[in-house]
């Protein structure tokens, strides 16, 4: 694997987001599929400095799926095809006995041995430190000076149910330019049905709020403020009040209620013509539409008048163009690389965004260099990779590409 850009004065960097929860519940089939496709990548854009964001890292069986996620670490750390990458940090969040902690995410960096000028922030000793060897922590992070690991407050939690939703932060340098990577996992749409009763609905205001916990959180004063790139599970769904008018423009509705407590059970929509044929039916998770094609024409992005939670963030964030159809809810069948489940509306959950300082970043090195070029894209369309694709964001970095305050000062690193 040659690593030409070092020559050049850039640095290549690969970014993922995968929420991975599916690998565990079917760790024979779906295992192979999805390194296959994450090695293919690396071997496509050559990275010296890749980081994984997981979420949901153990599945929804956590305890029962302890060894399967072990196998998948001990394949990442030792795969022939990531043989050159000879420095790793894995940070695992293992504490499921701790509810008021546990986030299931997981952060694996990679960094190859080309490259020297890489060091990782300690945020205790406030100091940048060498990275060697392969290290691998779990259990309980909260102690781990390399990092900042968050569970959202209980009141953020709809029903103030505990779930595994929170942000784990590390700060890099990467040639003398420094920056954090945030994997972050939001909370989800419940109920369909509920989704379907306002526009922005009840839990696009529950994801804005916890956003903004962490983006208030990460640029407070404890530390220098440097760019920042967060990469996971946004949750983020399309306006469904909207999608479905759009979709169900010339049907008529029916109404179908629990007579004991009449409440909404279950909502179909046929044409006015055409025999009345149905083309959506809606529960609390089921979203059947009859021609999934919508989704997928053109990588869907008719539907991305919809997406509209980011708009809400644009002052602090910056997102580069989507070209690549909704990463989730996919088909979790092995066969099926391209269907989604008729549990949910299509939609954008897996993203990678960045504050405008970062965005900087990118643009600076292109421009610097018009051979390197950015890809904002998913990994394994056409395979099953569990019910999200990952999403990753290549780009490279040019020497002192940052901002001065965001340079790594040489008296601030560890040895």
């Amino acid at each position: 694997m040659a690593m030409k850009a070092i020559a050049h004065g850039t640095t290549g960097i690969l970014l993922v987001t995968a929420n991975v929860g599916s690998l565990f519940e079917d760790p024979e089939h779906l295992q192979k599929n999805w390194l296959r496709e994450f090695y293919q990548v690396i071997h496509a854009h050559k990275p010296h400095f890749i980081a994984l964001h997981c979420q949901e890292v153990g599945g929804k069986s956590y305890e029962a799926s302890m060894s399967h996620v072990d196998k998948f670490v001990k394949e990442l750390l030792s795969s022939d095809e990531m043989r050159e990458y000879n420095r790793a940090r894995v940070y695992l969040d293992e504490n499921y006995k701790s509810p008021e902690h546990f986030t299931a995410l997981g952060n694996c960096y990679f960094l190859h041995e080309n490259v020297k000028n890489i060091h990782q922030f300690d945020f205790k000793a406030k100091k940048y430190r060498k990275i060697t060897g392969k290290e691998i922590y779990s259990d309980t992070l909260e102690s781990t000076p390399m990092l900042e690991k968050e569970k959202f407050p209980k009141e953020y939690f709809p029903e103030c149910k505990w779930s595994r939703k929170g942000f784990i932060r590390t700060r890099w340098s990467v040639a003398d330019c420094a920056f954090d990577l945030v994997n972050i996992h939001l909370f989800h749409d419940a109920s369909n049905l509920i989704a379907l009763e306002s526009s922005p609905s009840s839990y696009s205001g529950t994801r804005q709020k916890a956003l903004t916990f962490v983006l208030d959180r990460i640029t407070d004063e404890r530390y220098e403020k440097v760019p920042y790139f967060l990469f996971g599970d946004f949750n983020f769904r399309l306006d469904a009040k909207q999608v479905v008018e759009a979709l169900c423009s010339t049907a008529t509705m029916q109404t179908i209620r629990i007579a004991e407590t009449n409440e909404v059970d279950k909502l179909i929509f046929r044409e006015s013509d055409n025999d009345r044929k149905v083309i959506l039916r809606l529960e609390k998770k089921l979203f059947e539409y009859f021609n999934q094609d919508v989704f997928r024409d053109n990588n869907g992005t008719a539907l991305l008048q919809f997406d509209k939670e980011f708009s809400a963030f644009k002052d602090r964030l910056f997102e580069l163009e989507i070209s690549f159809p909704p990463s989730y809810p996919y088909s979790e069948d092995s066969n099926q690389g391209k269907q989604y489940m008729n549990t949910r509306c299509p939609a954008w959950c897996d993203r990678i965004l960045l504050s405008h300082s970062a965005k900087e970043i990118i643009l600076k090195s292109e421009n610097d260099d018009k051979s390197f070029t950015y890809t904002y894209d998913n990994i394994g369309s056409n395979v099953c990779m569990g019910d999200h694709k990952p999403v990753f964001l290549s780009f490279r970095i040019a020497a002192w590409a940052g901002k001065p305050n965001a340079n790594m000062h040489k008296c601030c690193v560890v040895q």
